[in-house]
């Protein structure tokens, strides 16, 4: 359900939850700012426009969103795709692919695709947001030290020109930035301001600094942007062709599916924190709103924000109210502060990306999974990590998917059992019947999903005959699912038997599967006698044809 209707029917938007929801969304509003400057300066955008992304999307996705308690707007995890498209294409470029994107998770929503989404596993995530970490760390030492411009597109490129260049950082950048990373460490430590967000607090001190100051050479948002305008962003649709949006088509897909990882991923650790329960799928459309409107309004992709979602949450929003008022609560500080942000030092916004990163990293996790996961969830861990550090994150993303799947199908595959039964085995269970395994008579038993994954095993365990029975009976009673391979492998298997006049019989399906099986055609291949129940009935039925036959011969 929407999340601004579900509210409203849990009578969460009634005057008494006002007050709580106010405080939480001014907190949040304060700390989406620096952020919100950073990660659009990090993209490659200007940093009013992370905020107008903030303001435009973070207000979409409160309305329409599938969590009532979930923050959305730029994140550090989108920085090295949008930076690329951005260094690439250009920022027009990076608002006909936000839209595109947009699009696809409005489309993914509608199919409801959100169940399936949240189930990415976590050596992937870990290793997809772990990459990103390192290459945020990376990519702002250039504003933290005040290094200079480097060249090359990839981290292998950046890193030696960077390490090379270290002995130029300029001093006064390198002080307020380190002053600003104190601060954004240590204030939540110190127990009179501890309520005070730690980034806000950092940029604060070091823009006043810098103004009071005015060290020379110390790159701001001033001298690399010309300020940030003092209002609210024109409504101007993006030139988009057939052209742009063949060439943008990819990228696009790439946020996407970022978004819809992260979005559902920050509403899942809302769930757990308010004891809610948030829908995927409308979660999904709500995000894809957002990233269709916010490039109409200078802004560019955005996705649930995790760290946002959480402050919320302490300082007890429970409603969209508490997001709504986010919103109001940027829009008051660009209409009314925007000029002061002139003097705000780009090393200050790197010093609080650098704290993003370590917290996206997730070292103590990473090394925990190393040191206890199996091997093969290392092994996909490392490649995913590998692979967004030094080649590219869509890459990395779609290989530990694979890999993961086909970890995942191999163990499936081993986890099906094909047995031959013989006669002791089965002889607890037919004697309460009254009944016996008959000579001639071969009973294989198939134990988990009858899949691609698992024929061949299936095909191992019945080339083992070495001699024709008269009767193959196949219990299919503990197979939850089939699939086309599976169906035309046991297609083959009966005509082949059928060629050597061997009958064979199939017991104890699911509705589930008998329905698959009639509709392949393989009940009528079989003769319906021969598909039965269970196998005491399968065995009554070869008993009682077994008699007419000595009945037919008598006669004879």
């Amino acid at each position: 359900m929407i999340a601004l209707l579900e509210a409203g029917r849990a009578g969460l938007l009634r005057r008494e939850h006002w007050a709580r929801n106010i405080v939480a969304g001014v907190v949040v509003g304060v700390v989406a700012l620096p952020l919100a400057m950073a990660f659009a300066i990090a993209s490659g955008a200007k940093p009013q426009q992370g905020i107008y992304t903030a303001i435009v999307a973070g207000l979409l996705v409160t309305a329409l969103g599938g969590s009532r308690v979930q923050i959305a707007g730029p994140t550090g995890a989108f920085i090295i795709i949008l930076a690329g498209i951005t260094a690439e294409h250009g920022i027009d470029g990076l608002q006909i692919a936000t839209l595109l994107a947009g699009v696809m998770l409005l489309l993914l929503g509608l199919s409801r695709m959100g169940a399936i989404i949240k189930f990415i596993p976590d050596p992937v995530i870990l290793g997809f947001t772990s990459g990103i970490a390192v290459i945020i760390f990376v990519g702002q030492w250039k504003d933290f030290f005040g290094l200079p411009a480097v060249s090359g597109q990839h981290f292998h490129e950046k890193l030696p020109e960077l390490l090379l260049s270290l002995p130029e950082l300029h001093p006064a950048t390198t002080a307020l930035g380190v002053m600003a990373l104190l601060l954004v460490i240590y204030t939540p430590r110190i127990p009179r301001v501890r309520r005070l967000p730690g980034p806000l607090v950092g940029l604060i001190a070091a823009t006043l600094v810098q103004a009071v100051f005015d060290f020379s050479g110390v790159a701001t948002i001033g001298t690399a942007f010309g300020g940030i305008p003092s209002g609210l962003p024109s409504f101007q649709v993006p030139e988009v062709t057939a052209g742009r949006v063949i060439e943008l088509i990819g990228p696009a897909f790439a946020i996407a599916m970022l978004g819809a990882i992260e979005s559902l991923l920050s509403a899942v650790v809302a769930d757990g924190m308010a004891g809610t329960r948030h829908d995927s799928n409308q979660e999904l459309i709500g995000q894809g709103i957002a990233n269709i409107v916010a490039p109409l309004f200078g802004g560019f992709a955005a996705t649930g924000a995790i760290a946002r979602t959480a402050t919320n949450i302490r300082n007890g929003g429970n409603s969209p109210i508490a997001g709504i008022v986010h919103c109001l609560t940027l829009v008051l500080i660009v209409l009314l502060l925007a000029p002061l942000a002139v003097h705000v030092p780009l090393a200050a916004l790197a010093a609080i990306l650098f704290v993003i990163a370590w917290n996206m990293g997730e070292a103590r996790h990473f090394l925990k999974m190393v040191r206890r996961a199996p091997l093969a969830d290392v092994l996909i861990l490392l490649v995913t990590f590998i692979l967004t550090v030094f080649v590219d994150l869509v890459v990395a993303v779609n290989i530990g998917v694979i890999l993961a799947t086909l970890h995942f199908l191999r163990r499936m595959a081993a986890s099906v059992e094909v047995e031959l039964q013989s006669g002791p085995q089965l002889e607890d269970e037919l004697r309460l019947r009254g009944l016996t395994l008959p000579p001639n008579v071969l009973v294989y038993r198939v134990e988990g999903p009858f899949f691609f994954g698992a024929v061949e095993n299936f095909e191992r365990a019945l080339a083992s005959t070495h001699t024709d029975p008269k009767v193959l009976i196949i219990r299919l009673r503990w197979v939850p699912f089939m699939d086309i391979t599976g169906l035309q492998t046991l297609e083959e298997v009966v005509r082949d038997f059928q060629r050597r006049k061997v009958r064979v019989m199939m017991t104890g399906a699911s509705e589930r599967v008998r329905v698959k099986l009639d509709k392949a055609g393989l009940i009528d291949l079989l003769g319906r006698e021969n598909f039965c129940e269970d196998l005491p009935t399968a065995l009554w039925i070869l008993a009682a044809s077994s008699a007419q036959d000595q009945a037919l011969q008598g006669g004879d």
